[in-house]
């Protein structure tokens, strides 16, 4: 059965990426027309089917396929899914539009992170988007889906090629990873945990800042994360979002100074951090839960802020 919140019409599709709960598709619908709000990857696509199935439509009533940014978590299964669904046009940041119809320097950039191997077990064959069937955005504009109207705002920090997308019918945000990831089995009834991603390799913390407090000054009832699902905004997860930025840019500095070892020491220090974090966060959550969902995040935050620390930062 879908996972929806009363009278939204937003439907949460498990993408099954790694495994359960990790990463989400939406489904947004208005007047019986879709808008899928991120694909997760080629191995998706059934579950999108299902969904389609379920509400009673099909690829034919899909008018977009929407990615809040190009990371193949995200925008791994956009060409499989634009093969299938015949009405649709992909929207893309401007940022990130080229590299959907030329997928080369995405899946190279992809392969270096995961090897050649992992990559081809989570994404599969990436193959070109006609150009002619992508739309791009700009900043602040407005898009008229089904008369239900999507606004598209720049949010960079996590990916320069990152917007998020205002749903105004619910006040709601699809945030992609702007707004960090808080995964179910990290929540209780009052409080979800909530990390920032510093994934490689165009975390900006300045920029990070800004698009959150951005994000936030639309006042949105419901953030909805790709990693994972609803999650209501507070003052205590918005805040912890940023000092956890603070605080991943001060524990890079220390482990700086660990030469060849940086990565593995960062990686080490932002584990020892997320789960003390999460656990004074959320009672309820045992250590070795809090473990399993946090280390994969942290050792690709640290990819990401390695590169930033030795490439980036004095740009």
């Amino acid at each position: 059965m879908l996972q929806t919140l009363p009278n939204t019409d937003i439907y949460t599709v498990d993408a099954l990426y790694y495994e359960p709960q990790l990463a989400s598709i939406h489904l947004v619908r208005s007047n019986n027309r879709i808008a899928i709000v991120d694909t997760g990857t080629q191995y998706s696509v059934p579950q999108v089917f299902s969904a389609l199935t379920e509400l009673g439509l099909s690829y034919d009533d899909v008018d977009y396929i929407i990615l809040t940014h190009i990371h193949l978590d995200h925008a791994g299964g956009a060409s499989a899914l634009m093969q299938l669904c015949p009405e649709a046009q992909l929207i893309v940041h401007p940022k990130g539009a080229r590299h959907m119809a030329d997928p080369s320097k995405l899946v190279a950039g992809a392969s270096a992170v995961y090897g050649a191997q992992e990559f081809n077990r989570l994404y599969g064959e990436i193959i070109p988007i006609d150009a002619s069937r992508i739309y791009q955005p700009a900043d602040d504009e407005t898009i008229d889906f089904a008369g239900r109207p999507l606004t598209f705002i720049n949010t960079p920090g996590h990916a320069n090629h990152h917007h998020c997308i205002i749903d105004e019918q619910t006040n709601s945000i699809f945030t992609g990873d702007t707004l960090g990831v808080g995964y179910r089995a990290l929540r209780d009834d009052n409080h979800a945990f909530i990390a920032p991603t510093t994934t490689p390799v165009q975390f900006n913390p300045d920029a990070l800042h800004a698009s959150i407090d951005r994000v936030m000054s639309y006042n949105p009832s419901t953030l909805y994360l790709t990693h994972y699902s609803s999650v209501t905004p507070s003052v205590k997860i918005i805040a912890g979002l940023h000092e956890q930025i603070d605080d991943y840019v001060m524990l890079t500095q220390k482990a700086a100074d660990s030469g060849d070892q940086f990565e593995t020491v960062l990686a080490r220090e932002l584990n020892q951090y997320l789960v003390r974090r999460c656990l004074n966060e959320i009672d309820s959550i045992d250590e070795t839960t809090a473990r399993h969902w946090i280390k994969l995040d942290a050792d690709l935050n640290a990819q990401g802020l390695v590169f930033w620390w030795q490439h980036k930062r004095s740009a």
